[in-house]
C-alpha cells in the first residue's frame, strides 16, 4: 500500500462527510497522511469556532486515523525553495500550501486536494503530484 497525503480542505470534507464518493474511491487500498500544518489547522478550527466536545472528539478520532507528516529540516529547505522560487516568478503562495506541498515534496508523496487552484503551481513548477477529486 501506498501513502497519500491530504490537504486540510480534504480531509474537512471526510469530516463532514461532504460528498465524499470521489474522493474515497481515491484513498482505497493506500495508506492517508495528512501533514502537521492540517492537525494545525483543523485544531484551530476547534477553538475559534467552539466545537463541543463531541465535535472535537470526531475530528480527533480522524486525524487519529491518518499517519502525520512531521515537520524536518528536508522539509523546510524544500519550502524555503518553492516559497523563493514562486516569489521570483512574481507569484508568492500562502504559507501553509506551502508547508503542504513541501512536505509532500520532500518526500515524493501526492497530495489530494479539493482545491486545485491552491496547488496547480507546486505541481507545475515543482512537480507536485497532485491527485484530483
Amino acid at each position: 500500500m501506498s501513502l497519500v497525503v491530504l490537504d486540510t480542505d480534504a480531509a474537512s470534507a471526510l469530516l463532514r462527510r461532504r460528498d465524499t464518493t470521489r474522493l474515497t474511491s481515491l484513498l482505497a487500498g493506500h495508506i492517508v497522511a495528512v501533514t502537521f500544518v492540517t492537525v494545525g489547522e483543523m485544531t484551530k478550527w476547534t477553538l475559534v469556532r467552539h466545537w463541543g466536545s463531541d465535535r472535537r472528539e470526531n475530528l480527533q478520532r480522524l486525524l487519529d486515523s491518518f499517519v502525520t507528516l512531521p515537520y524536518d529540516s528536508t522539509v523546510a529547505v524544500r519550502w524555503g525553495q518553492i516559497q523563493a522560487a514562486a516569489q521570483l516568478r512574481g507569484r508568492p503562495r500562502p504559507v501553509n500550501d506551502s508547508w503542504v506541498a513541501a512536505c509532500c515534496l520532500a518526500r515524493d508523496l501526492p497530495l489530494i486536494t479539493l482545491n486545485t487552484k491552491d496547488y496547480i503551481d507546486f505541481a507545475e513548477h515543482d512537480g507536485l503530484n497532485l491527485l484530483r477529486t
